[in-house]
């Protein structure tokens, strides 16, 4: 009696414990789920499915590649039991997959690899190398792809090394490349930092997303073409090589002109500024794969448009593509957040809804499971949105999903837009700079109320333009599900920009007192500190130490080290998980203005703070411990690192 009556107390601690460490979806996440269901893909309890890369076969198999070197095949992908065998094992971590001709296609790190099973037993026993590229044995070597042309070449792209920055230690890194079936290579474009994210449009161009580092300012995308220089000039090393289809050298890029990626590519033509700007840590941290709607409006209002997953943030970001004189831009949409594990693959099922396959293992993301496989359904009901956002030479014309409320559409003061852009430098990553309002000079609305043309003053090209509409609603008297929209102007209509320029403007770039950040020994010290620590950061978004004790009332140096390839900073906050869960969220909550709080809300919470430190960089505080004993903790509040970064200060 007494052994089961404690059995049962532990299982309902179990049960208990599970329900509060389980994920509670966001608000935005619930309101999302109304119109967009995601669902679960079981996968099997000794599957470990990091998923790097999916395909559907000719039967409508699910065929899935992992981060492990292994390829699974999932019969009745769509069921409440789908069936999983493992088609393929030993190759070195797959990050892409595609399927032609019954077999299977995919990067490892080292090649272009072709998986057949000749002989029908479900399995590959013909494992053939295509076209092999050099090793190096960094860890930041990935491979991705391959994606098919029309002629049945391939396309693959490949990361750079990281020694402290980006590197290409080894031939080709940091270039698109394509290869013929035969295995014949030819590089098409360099620049490429992290490309994990790739696809080819109907009219075949190739569009390519990119994560923030170094000389990347923030996530972008980016159309290109042979010959086109994306921005990060390692992949550049080989520009001498006879087959390189561009004679820039690394030499001729300046580490920082002081000039922005728009405004650098007017002085060197070969540099290609991105269609879309992802901004930092408000649409993503970790920009990941590409997938055009290509449903016939099976899934929802927004056939022809791209959607994009972001891997740190476990979300999908939708974007409104134009071509404006020849040139590719357009806006990006928050779409649907609330996955299981960071995003890093998407394709449509034969249903129309779409399989989202994800990882974390080393990336953490905002979902907390280490992979995961899950199907996103559109449920039938339209949502209110912003469906597209085209320029105009003076405006934007902006599209709904449902006719609005006339006399709000109508009313200017309905809308804020803001501009601003990135500086292109070395540095890793960029704050927003020149950051300004825009003013909404006139609305007119359509007849049918499905659309408002807005005259603008203010306009700026080659800048990201932040376009609110918090006071739309729709004639039903629904609120915008997604108010918010960011427009990267770089061309508009006739090829002459007709918006008078702001007489008045407000920077972003102003000066925060953080008082909280006590980079200089309080006088009252006397130049005497009771301790000095020292803490660092490891790669998983993870401190070097997991909890630091010291006695009440200490005055300590500290320092923190930022030998990671991301930006972090740390931050000290009150007792309690509740405290640290509450600064973490509030940091999020920044948005625009999260660069000029070094991601560190003004709250009590908050007792000491670093800056957001770059890559091998350091900073030091002055910490007063405090004098009441307990458990404090230390966070980075970085966007999407606050829930995994995190080390115990144990106060004696």
């Amino acid at each position: 009696m007494y052994h089961s009556i404690k059995i049962s107390l532990v299982l309902v601690f179990i049960i208990f414990s599970t329900l509060l460490s389980a994920q509670a979806p966001s608000e935005m996440a619930q309101k999302e789920a109304v119109y967009y269901e995601i669902v679960d893909v079981a996968i099997p309890k000794d599957v470990i499915l990091e998923v790097g890369g999916l395909v559907l076969t000719n039967e409508d198999k699910l065929g899935v590649s992992t981060r492990r070197g292994e390829v699974w095949v999932i019969d009745k992908p769509y069921s409440d039991n789908p069936i999983y065998k493992r088609f393929a094992h030993g190759l070195h971590e797959s990050l892409g997959l595609n399927f032609k001709d019954n077999s299977f296609y995919l990067a490892q790190r080292g090649e272009l690899t072709r998986l057949t099973d000749t002989n029908g037993d479900g399995k590959a026993n013909l494992y053939k190398t295509i076209y092999s590229w050099p090793l190096s044995g960094n860890y930041h070597d990935y491979s991705y792809g391959p994606k098919f042309t029309a002629n049945g070449d391939m396309l693959v792209t490949l990361n750079l090394s990281w020694t402290g920055h980006g590197n290409s230690l080894v031939k080709w890194r940091g270039w698109l490349l394509k290869i013929t079936p035969e295995g014949e290579m030819e590089p098409i474009a360099t620049g490429l930092r992290s490309p994990s994210g790739f696809e080819i449009n109907e009219e075949g161009d190739v569009f390519y997303t990119e994560n923030q580092g170094d000389w990347v300012g923030s996530g972008r995308m980016t159309h290109l073409e042979k010959g086109d220089f994306a921005g990060n000039p390692a992949g550049l090393k080989w520009s001498s090589d006879p087959k390189s289809p561009i004679k820039l050298k690394q030499s001729d890029i300046e580490d920082d002109s002081g000039l922005t990626l728009y405004e650098y590519s007017k002085k060197l033509p070969a540099l290609k500024a991105p269609a879309i700007w992802f901004p930092h840590t408000v649409l993503g941290i970790a920009t990941s794969d590409i997938l055009y709607d290509t449903t016939a409006s099976k899934f929802g209002p927004f056939e022809g448009q791209m959607f994009i997953g972001d891997q740190g943030h476990s979300k999908i970001t939708r974007v409104f593509m134009e071509k404006i004189n020849g040139v590719y831009q357009g806006a990006a949409f928050p779409f649907r957040e609330g996955f299981s594990s960071g995003v890093l693959r998407m394709i449509w099922g034969s249903d129309a809804s779409m399989f989202v396959g994800m990882t974390s293992r080393g990336w953490a993301s905002t979902g907390k499971k280490q992979y995961g496989l899950q199907r996103l359904k559109w449920t039938g009901k339209m949502p209110f949105e912003i469906k597209t956002m085209k320029a105009l030479n003076d405006g934007f014309k902006l599209e709904f999903t449902k006719p609005v409320n006339k006399k709000l559409a109508a009313d200017v003061s309905s809308y804020n837009l803001t501009t601003f852009t990135y500086n292109y430098h070395s540095t890793y990553g960029s704050d927003i700079i020149d950051k300004q309002s825009a003013m909404i000079h006139a609305a007119q609305v359509s007849e049918d109320g499905l659309s408002v043309t807005l005259k603008i003053h203010g306009l700026r090209l080659g800048y990201i333009h932040q376009l609110e509409v918090p006071g739309a609603k729709a004639t039903s008297g629904e609120l915008l599900l997604h108010n918010t929209g960011y427009y990267t102007l770089n061309e508009v209509p006739g090829g002459k920009l007709n918006s008078p320029s702001m007489t008045v403007v407000s920077k972003s770039d102003k000066k925060v007192n953080q008082p909280k950040r006590t980079n200089t020994m309080p006088a009252t010290w006397n130049n005497k500190v009771d301790q000095k620590l020292a803490i660092g950061t490891k790669p998983g978004l993870k401190y070097d130490v997991e909890e630091v004790t010291v006695k009440r009332g200490t005055k300590v140096e500290l320092t923190f080290n930022n030998n990671d390839d991301m930006l972090h900073n740390l931050v000290i906050t009150e007792k309690g998980k509740a405290a640290v869960d509450e600064v973490g969220k509030m940091a999020l909550s920044l948005g625009l203005d999260g660069a000029d709080y070094n991601y560190v809300p003004d709250t009590d919470l908050v007792l000491y703070h670093t800056g957001i430190l770059q890559p091998e960089s350091s900073e030091k505080i002055y910490v007063q411990i405090p004098d009441t004993p307990g458990q404090y903790w230390i966070v980075c509040t970085f966007p999407g690192h606050s829930s995994v970064m995190r080390a115990k200060l144990i106060v004696e």
